[in-house]
């Protein structure tokens, strides 16, 4: 085949505008720190770097969740914490109350205290996170008590708050709120506080109480021990997804992280191609009329 200066020409040029690819190439991947910009630059890493987004997307919602999660049984066990010690004052009292020796106005003042600290119950019972109720089961927008002590709901709602830590793992965020905090619990405070206020009454009448109260710490601390063990096993599910949240993000960088190093040899060695070929394409180019006139 008889090889023109035309096509020599055509040839040099083709290779130059190659050479300009293969540098804005490594120039893209300098520039943004990535192997591929568009799929078209390899469709198999840009598969694999979707599959991996997705699954980090996942992990990081997870832990968001962890935190709502967090949220809701820290408080929910300081919330029990707070009733825990109430009781145990109740308790103090309802000992010195089944002491005939105590005055009538010693009594009244003791009721005083015993009404404050069924208030103090009944708003720890309506505590709120986030602008959510958390002891009134799955109706998180509504409190469970009035400010008497009267169950505003009919049937009561004891159902879980369950909040998705992980694939097809569930955790319940909330406690059954009828164990720790009950209606016939701010029963028993009137009645105490109505047995304190009757002159009447013996020491006697607050022996009895003491077993009511007794139960009804062992029953906070029941759930408090639940609540306890979910949130342990809060705790490994969060170091999990901790790791599995490093181990994706590495596999992501060395599916589609560009080596730097490695990018500026190739760029280097392409200029120095494109050098090349300029040197080339300067020495086939046949030499004009004006060239022999100058």
């Amino acid at each position: 085949m008889r090889i023109t200066q035309n096509m020599m020409n055509n040839s040099m040029l083709n290779n130059l505008r190659n050479n300009y690819a293969q540098m804005d190439r490594y120039m893209e991947q300098l520039s943004t720190g990535k192997k591929i910009n568009r799929p078209s630059d390899d469709p198999i890493v840009a598969m694999r770097g979707i599959d991996y987004r997705s699954e980090l997307t996942k992990v990081k919602q997870y832990e968001r969740n962890m935190s709502e999660l967090h949220n809701w049984m820290d408080t929910s066990d300081e919330s029990l914490n707070q009733a825990g010690q109430a009781l145990n004052r109740v308790r103090e009292i309802m000992v010195q109350a089944s002491n005939d020796t105590y005055e009538e106005n010693q009594r009244e003042n003791m009721a005083k205290e015993v009404n404050e600290i069924r208030n103090h119950l009944i708003d720890l019972a309506n505590t709120k996170v986030n602008n959510k109720y958390i002891f009134n089961g799955t109706n998180t927008t509504e409190p469970r008590f009035s400010k008497e002590g009267e169950l505003l709901e009919d049937p009561k709602n004891d159902n879980g708050v369950m909040i998705e830590v992980s694939d097809g793992i569930q955790i319940r965020a909330n406690i059954n709120p009828s164990n720790a905090f009950s209606e016939e619990l701010f029963d028993e405070l009137n009645n105490i506080v109505s047995d304190l206020e009757n002159p009447d009454a013996s020491g006697d009448d607050f022996d009895e109480y003491l077993t009511i109260i007794d139960d009804q710490m062992n029953e906070l601390l029941n759930e408090r021990a639940d609540l306890g063990a979910r949130m342990n096993r809060v705790d490994l599910i969060e170091n999990r997804l901790s790791q599995q949240e490093i181990s994706t993000s590495k596999i992501m960088s060395e599916n589609e992280d560009a080596h730097m190093e490695e990018v500026i040899m190739h760029l280097k060695m392409q200029e120095s191609i494109y050098r090349a070929s300029l040197a080339g394409g300067a020495r086939i180019i046949q030499p004009s009329l004006l060239d022999f006139l100058r």
